[in-house]
């Protein structure tokens, strides 16, 4: 309640000049996203606010009224215009995704963009100060219509940057030309090409807005930038040096070197357009650059890994939405066990401003668990104050007596069955009405979870990804004796902590763990065979996972990766192979991945210490370890573990990394196509044994695609 209190008094505190009061103000303007009036000093305020949207983003329609807008304040200007938003996101997140989808050449995408520039170019041209006030979030295209104006004013808590890689584009309505040439140019490249946010304290700090202030003093910072006695930001020294071609030569190398170690070129174009659009045209000051930007952008546009990001775009926000359920929130969290898992999940919940409290009996791991989340806030560039008040949301709880008081309850012990029924037999008879209990199980059935239970309506599966804070999906897990209610509530909170919901039927392995492990299994077996474990890993990168399979084996940990492959082995109707002798070994003696320094790797501080030069792995590589995990997730559809394929392939990119520029493995699997990847199935079989078999699934799927 107290959140939305706070809310209110901040919008109803909001400058909004003319508007201040919503109900008396003008309504006379003939636009649908945007309103015009004038206060009685002669200044324009132009509210941007995107009809029957939560949120403002830059479409087609929005830049077309903009148009005529600019007609009207040319005809008759102002002393100065404010251009601000009123929705409580913040100023605009970006260009209308949805719009992207339509054009369908590159000749369509350079028009209408042609025309954008226009508008944007005519508002920037306006012959009285303009002044952008950002709250909240200003990101893509809403930053760039911000650099078209003299000013930008930043309030407290403002996010700005421009995220355009993440869908295989960048900046594409001038940004890329006015952004560096108004910063620092490599401060200006590492935000584009990074498509990382900045607060506004950092904001300020490079350039990017001239002002950080208060909401009470917004009108006369406003006076005083129209009376010109506010400077604006101005280049750098390094910026003007970097005006030189050569200068640029130099300092595009090494943007190029960095950028294809987290992107490279073949698979994300992007990055190394930008540094070219940058380098050629950087130190231009007319607009070549914006014209070039625009063809950069068309091209970039029509390729397959936009198309794909764009398509993993939208199965975020698919995602996202069914988290919406209407469920009662969950203000209070308890967590059994703080080893890695449970003070991971436990830190994320008070991060993410849940109360928490955190039981273990050995208060070594319960320090170990504050000081993880102290260092997340460090990482997370919390101040002082946030950390403090996140840090006194994590309380940890010798008696386990926080079972009382949750609303949710995560058991998140080691997996075994014995073990975590023995917590629920001490905690069911202690949870209030209505409370949740979840599992943060990774492979083990519900039903098998819940037999002592007296009542497994309660009961939900809760299955984090390690680590917690970064990897972004959660497999909520249902099972027949399961209340609609409990997961409702469960998909619910999975949406309050910021993250992403599989929803998933109770199986062995649930969806994940399923399809992973036998891409896993395979990679031992080819180890067994005497392939070089970096030849086997550089084959899965090549095709863009983020770490091949040898090294996310010791990762995730060699004993967690053999006890989910011996439960799929007994539980399904595999053929997946026996784990070879020497890896049982290694685990026996304790060398399990990085966690222990040793695994299949060695591990120095924090890196797997790999050779550069091994001989190259065998060329069927790639299909041995790539299809049987598809052949998993058709197995899983078969079955209803999932229910359709988009969501396998959210989670299987979210959850594992699956290459996001192929748009997920069923993706992948159509554009391939159904009948090569039944061939190569069957090849393999006949030349390394049935688990290659294909599934029955794949049989379905492709029929109902014909």
């Amino acid at each position: 309640m107290t959140g939305h209190i706070l809310e209110a008094l901040s919008t109803r505190e909001m400058a909004r000049g003319p508007f201040e009061n919503p109900d008396s103000a003008a309504q006379a303007e003939n636009w649908q996203h945007w309103h015009l009036d004038r206060d009685s000093n002669e200044v324009a305020w132009l509210i941007f606010d995107k009809k029957d949207a939560g949120a403002n983003v830059i479409s087609a329609g929005v830049l077309e009224e903009l148009d005529r807008i600019v007609s009207e304040l040319e005809s008759k200007p102002p002393k100065g215009l404010v251009l601000r938003s009123t929705k409580p996101t913040g100023f605009c997140l970006g260009a209308d995704i949805s719009e992207f989808t339509e054009l369908k050449s590159e000749s369509e995408v350079v028009e209408k963009l042609s025309r954008a520039h226009e508008v944007v170019d005519r508002f920037e041209a306006l012959s009285f100060p303009t002044i952008a006030v950002i709250h909240g979030s200003c990101l893509g295209g809403g930053l760039e219509l911000a650099l078209a104006c003299d000013y930008r004013f930043a309030i407290p808590g403002a996010k700005l940057g421009f995220p355009e890689v993440q869908l295989g584009l960048h900046p594409g309505l001038g940004g890329t030309a006015r952004f560096t040439r108004l910063v620092d140019p490599i401060e200006a490249m590492t935000m584009m090409l990074t498509g990382k946010t900045v607060p506004h304290f950092k904001a300020r700090k490079l350039g990017l807005v001239d002002q950080v202030l208060e909401e009470r003093h917004v009108e006369a910072a406003i006076a005083a930038a129209i009376a010109g006695d506010i400077e604006q930001s101005s280049k750098s020294m390094r910026g003007r040096v970097l005006t030189t071609k050569p200068a640029r030569q130099l300092e595009a190398r090494q943007m190029r070197s960095q950028a294809a170690k987290k992107a490279p070129p073949e698979n994300y174009p992007a990055p190394e357009a930008l540094i070219e659009l940058w380098e050629q045209y950087g130190g231009d000051s007319g607009p070549s650059m914006r014209k070039e930007e625009i063809a950069s952008f068309a091209r970039l546009m029509m390729t397959d890994t936009s198309r794909n990001l764009v398509k993993v775009f939208f199965l975020r926000e698919k995602m996202k939405g069914l988290t919406r359920t209407g469920a009662e929130p969950v203000r209070y969290v308890h967590v059994v066990g703080a080893g890695e898992m449970g003070a991971d999940i436990a830190g994320w919940c008070a991060f993410q401003g849940l109360n928490v409290t955190l039981f273990d009996m050995e208060a070594e791991k319960l320090a170990d668990a504050v000081g993880k989340l102290s260092a997340l806030c460090e990482k997370k560039h919390r101040s002082d104050s946030q950390r403090r008040d996140i840090l006194d949301r994590l309380t940890p709880d010798f008696s386990n007596r926080g079972v009382e008081q949750a609303d949710l309850v995560i058991e998140a012990v080691p997996e075994k069955v014995d073990l975590k029924q023995k917590v629920y037999e001490e905690v069911e008879p202690r949870l209030k009405q209505g409370a949740i209990l979840a599992t943060n199980t990774s492979s083990i059935p519900l039903e098998t979870l819940g037999e002592k239970l007296k009542d497994p309506k309660r009961l939900v599966g809760l299955h984090f990804f390690n680590p917690v804070a970064l990897m972004p999906l959660v497999e909520v897990v249902n099972h027949d004796k399961a209340a609609k209610k409990v997961v409702d509530r469960a998909l619910a909170f999975v949406g309050q902590i910021d993250r992403l919901p599989a929803p998933v039927e109770t199986a062995p392995g649930f969806l994940v763990n399923r399809a992973l492990t036998p891409y896993l299994v395979e990679a031992m077996v080819m180890l067994d065979e005497g392939v070089a474990a970096e030849s086997i890993d550089r084959v899965a990168e090549a095709f863009g996972m983020p770490m091949g399979p040898i090294e996310l084996a010791d990762q995730v940990g060699l004993d967690i990766c053999l006890s989910v492959a011996e439960m799929l082995r007994d539980r399904l109707d595999t053929k997946l192979p026996p784990a070879p002798d020497w890896l049982k070994q290694k685990v026996e003696d304790g060398k399990v991945g990085k966690k222990s320094g040793e695994g299949l790797y060695q591990w120095k501080k924090g890196q797997a210490d790999k050779q550069d030069k091994t001989k190259p792995a065998p060329d069927d590589t790639l299909d041995r370890l790539l299809l049987p995990m598809l052949n998993a997730c058709f197995a899983c559809l078969r079955e209803g573990v999932i229910e359709d394929e988009s969501l396998v392939d959210g989670a299987m990119i979210f959850g594992t990394g699956f290459a996001p520029f192929r748009g997920g493995p069923m993706n992948y699997a159509h554009e391939r196509g159904m009948d090569d990847i039944r061939e190569s199935l069957e090849a393999l079989a006949n030349a390394h044994g049935d688990r290659f078999r294909p599934d029955e699934g794949l049989r379905n799927l492709g029929a109902a695609h014909e």
